[in-house]
């Protein structure tokens, strides 16, 4: 019997070649048709990957737990928020890195405490009982946050220089101008990857991690401690909030709209692929840059076109986008494709 031919690649992915060349003529249309400055059209792009990167470190602390446990964990959000309080109130009565110290203790044992109370009892469960574990979590993490830490607006001082700054004046008419705050993000963003995937790939916990993600019973069968794994798992994630919690407080202040960053971050794990570490970082900077670019640019053409107000075009593009990958590439960029046998 011969085998089936096998598609060429080009045409076996065509939907999403699709969708890339219309990102790119996207993009570039500003340009080409003469909408923007060059010296602007960078300011903007420069943005957006900022903004992207700060996506990108919530996106990470989802595609850990759910490496861990298949599980898409809303929580995120909310010990973004947690952490971010902690270091703000703790920083009123103690030295800045003291109080990072000990809010970093904490996000340890709030794993512990999630690990032993809500994870345990729920080992070789459907991955929706653990999904509604998170949603429990998350309510808990907000209420617990307001009742013993407040819920005013609290700043982090991380003495990051905040005033932009311009350059490149030699090149581009009135320069481009850029946050100091948001390269050094960048830069957090960029070894927070680095590690990560080292982690991921040349440690046996990584290993492990990876091996109970696909069959909690198989991992259990070969000896991997379920627990152990889940209780690091949720503590790097919980220090990766920490970091991300600090960067967006400097940036923003410490408010309770640091736990809606978790709905933004969905959409950046559906572009890079939810087990994917590298992915997050991808996905982050196409929906900060996409959104950037979709408010200055293409929210004016839709209000002149369509005789609308305009505006709030960056609160839902993302989405859109997402949506439009879950119909040409569920899995993501990165995401490793489910082959199952029938």
């Amino acid at each position: 019997m011969l085998a089936a031919p096998r598609l060429p690649p080009l045409r076996a992915h065509w939907p999403l070649l699709t969708l890339a060349t219309v990102l790119a003529a996207g993009l570039a249309a500003p340009l080409a048709t003469g909408a923007a400055a060059p010296g602007f059209y960078l300011e903007v792009l420069l943005g957006g990957l900022m903004s992207g990167v700060l996506y990108s470190l919530v996106a990470l602390g989802l595609v850990l737990i759910y490496k861990s446990s298949g599980v898409y964990n809303f929580a995120q959000g909310a010990m973004v928020l947690l952490a971010a309080l902690a270091t703000a109130r703790l920083s009123e009565v103690m030295p800045l890195p003291a109080a990072i110290g000990a809010a970093l203790l904490m996000m340890v044992a709030l794993a512990w405490l999630v690990e032993r109370l809500v994870l345990r009892p729920l080992i070789n469960q459907s991955p929706m009982a653990v999904f509604m574990a998170t949603l429990g979590i998350l309510y808990f993490i907000e209420g617990f946050g307001q009742l013993v830490l407040g819920n005013d607006i609290y700043k982090v001082d991380l003495g990051l220089p905040k005033d932009p700054v311009i350059v490149a004046q030699r090149w581009f008419e009135g320069g481009v101008l850029i946050s100091p705050e948001d390269l050094v993000a960048a830069g957090i963003a960029a070894a927070l990857v680095a590690v990560l995937a080292l982690f991921f790939q040349r440690t046996a916990t990584g290993c492990a991690l990876r091996a109970v993600a696909d069959d909690q019973q198989a991992g259990q069968a070969i000896g991997i401690p379920l627990g152990r794994i889940w209780f690091i798992v949720w503590s790097v994630a919980g220090f990766v909030a920490l970091v991300a919690g600090l960067v967006w407080g400097s940036k923003l202040g410490v408010q309770f709209s640091l736990a809606e960053v978790a709905l933004k971050a969905l959409p950046v794990v559906i572009l890079g692929g939810l087990t994917s570490v590298p992915g997050a970082i991808v996905g982050g900077l196409i929906i900060g840059v996409g959104e950037k670019m979709a408010e200055v640019f293409l929210s004016p053409v839709l209000a002149s076109g369509l005789g609308v107000a305009g505006g709030g075009v960056e609160n839902w593009f993302a989405y859109v986008l997402a949506l439009l990958f879950l119909l040409v590439r569920p899995e993501g960029l990165f995401g490793e494709r489910n082959i199952e046998r029938v």
